[in-house]
């Protein structure tokens, strides 16, 4: 050994710091504080399907996690289209919230590439699901790849989100069409009335959007897109905020008074919803809404969850 040090290359020992801080974009860059969005319906419907699970039928844990998984897939892939074309679009900038491509963290190839491991491992688990599931591959395969070319049309091709109908669409794919995949997953069964269930966070949901779309509605207007939020102006902007997060609540109290007092857990949330409705009307704090609201959306959305977990069958509404 000659009592002599070895001294390791500075390349070597920053290896797994630029590993680490790479994987850091790419989680970054699929924006997990936005997957209570479809997390939450997921669970609703995987809830609503444990309550009315037919005898032949047991309820499946792993058909949930592989559910959970070609739902998450689809999202983080949807969020990753969405940076890329608002990038190429020339939307994003400097002020925008997600600069992932304007600060050069990840390349464009880079998340091209992300976007297709996403939606491979998306139609992976899918394939998987299929397999294991008692209901008909058409079934599945109609709603979901309806709701994976709804992710990449977002902003991808014909740029829905661009044209005002972006809100159209994550209210019915955030809601009803992800409750009804993973209720048609664990029974089998075409179950209609299930998106029903799925209107209280639906609405909450596009809440998020909507939010976030108020708050970006002066650079959207000059990048030359049109959203909800820009077409309606600041005023009706907020007061359809207010309804959004509001309406779910109302919805709920009918309920508890209708069916089962458990409807009332995601009252708990109220106050949170208060404090977001004002800030909501500030330049300054507008700027934290979304995330924000995303952050209700997974508490209200898991007290839902839990209030029809713990409703007699009986008691609960639309399927009979």
């Amino acid at each position: 050994m000659n009592g002599e040090y070895k001294k390791e290359s500075p390349e070597r020992v920053n290896r797994p710091t630029q590993q680490f801080m790479k994987l850091s974009s790419y989680l970054l860059a699929v924006r997990p504080w936005s997957l209570s969005a479809s997390v939450m319906p997921t669970l609703l419907g995987c809830a609503i399907a444990y309550k009315f699970m037919p005898q032949t039928i047991e309820f499946s844990w792993a058909i949930l996690v592989l559910t959970l998984l070609t739902v998450i897939s689809v999202h983080c892939a949807g969020n990753v289209v969405n940076t890329y074309y608002d990038y190429v679009k020339g939307i994003d900038n400097r002020k925008s919230d997600d600069r992932i491509l304007v600060d050069h963290i990840l390349s464009k190839d880079e998340v091209v590439s992300l976007g297709v491991m996403l939606y491979t491992l998306g139609c992976l688990g899918f394939v998987v699901l299929a397999m294991m599931s008692p209901a008909k591959m058409e079934h599945l395969a109609l709603v979901y790849f309806g709701g994976l070319s709804s992710s990449f049309l977002y902003t991808g091709g014909i740029g829905l989100k661009y044209i005002a109908l972006g809100d159209v669409l994550i209210l019915i794919i955030f809601g009803p069409i992800s409750v009804l995949f993973a209720y048609m997953s664990q029974t089998g069964a075409l179950q209609w009335s299930t998106i029903f269930f799925a209107v209280p966070l639906a609405l909450n949901t596009e809440a998020i959007l909507h939010s976030n779309n108020t708050r970006d509605l002066e650079s959207d207007s000059k990048a030359g897109i049109v959203t909800l939020a820009i077409l309606i102006g600041h005023t009706a902007s907020h007061i359809l905020y207010a309804f959004l997060l509001f309406t779910p609540y109302i919805i709920f109290v009918v309920y508890s008074m209708r069916y089962s007092l458990w409807f009332l857990l995601p009252l708990i949330t109220l106050p949170s919803a208060f404090r977001l409705e004002k800030q909501s009307r500030a330049a300054e704090s507008i700027k934290r809404v979304p995330k924000q609201t995303a952050k209700l959306n997974l508490y209200f959305g898991f007290l839902y969850v839990l209030a029809v977990t713990l409703t007699d069958v009986h008691y609960l509404p639309f399927i009979h």
